[in-house]
């Protein structure tokens, strides 16, 4: 998984940058740097902390010296460069052109409705991409944190299918109300919608650690939550990528349908 990774960086930097150049970016090299850095970083320094505290309690478990440095070489010195690799040759690439012609003066946005609120509406687009895997979920945690096998994997190959299936629908329909409201920001919002789910995620996660596990240490409590996290962040990042990507394909293909006279 860890090289798996490290090698898809120049997909990652080759994705982002024409993403990057077709809303009109023209800093390459800083988007690269983000996509190279931000998530890994962010996994890094949780990890890195909860192997510090590993280590405070001089446990066999902690991951050594030696094993840290070669993540470390694999990210900066295979994965960085690939993702520069890949930004380099997607900038070079001509922009993805607009269906239609954009005005160059912003439209004012009309008063909304209570219920198409930003936050009222991210925190509902939440809810259906967590309860399709919800379920699931429960014997995940089971698996990692009680030691039980999890062996139904085809099942959990197609409850990934409905979650991915789940965040492009609610995502494309409160974009579409939000269109329909004349409110033309639908980009971050499309990202938050879908990757909201991860908020009710971590909850979830909360719920089971009270209700579910006898864990009385702080360090063991810290361990679970700081991992949590980390797998929040990252299923944050994948369903809001899906949300947003079904939004770009959504409005792309309704405005290269209007006819202009």
């Amino acid at each position: 998984m860890l090289l798996l990774w490290v090698f898809m960086g120049i997909f990652a930097g080759y994705a982002s940058t024409r993403l990057y150049k077709m809303f009109k970016g023209s800093e390459w090299k800083k988007i690269a740097l983000r996509t190279a850095v931000m998530f890994p970083g962010v996994v890094s320094a949780i990890f890195f902390v909860l192997n510090a505290l590993i280590w405070g309690q001089k446990s066999s478990g902690a991951v050594p010296f030696g094993t840290m440095f070669a993540l470390i070489f694999l990210w900066f010195g295979i994965s960085v460069p690939l993702v520069f690799v890949g930004s380099y040759i997607g900038f070079k690439k001509p922009a993805i052109e607009d269906p239609v012609k954009t005005n160059k003066i912003p439209r004012q946005i009309p008063e909304q409705a209570w219920y198409m609120n930003p936050a009222f509406s991210i925190l509902i687009g939440g809810i259906l991409p967590f309860g399709a895997v919800f379920i699931e979920l429960f014997f995940i945690l089971t698996s990692i944190w009680l030691n039980q096998f999890y062996y139904i994997f085809g099942f959990l190959f197609l409850v990934f299918a409905i979650l991915i299936v789940t965040c492009a629908e609610i995502t494309i329909v409160l974009c579409y109300f939000q269109l329909c409201s004349e409110d033309y920001l639908w980009w971050w919002r499309s990202y938050l919608t879908s990757g909201s789910s991860a908020l009710y995620l971590f909850l979830y996660a909360t719920f089971y650690f009270f209700t579910k596990l006898e864990i009385t240490k702080l360090v063991s409590g810290a361990l679970y939550f700081g991992y949590m996290l980390i797998a929040s962040y990252a299923f944050f990042v994948l369903t809001g990528t899906i949300g947003f990507y079904a939004c770009l394909w959504f409005t792309r293909l309704i405005y290269s349908s209007v006819k202009i006279d």
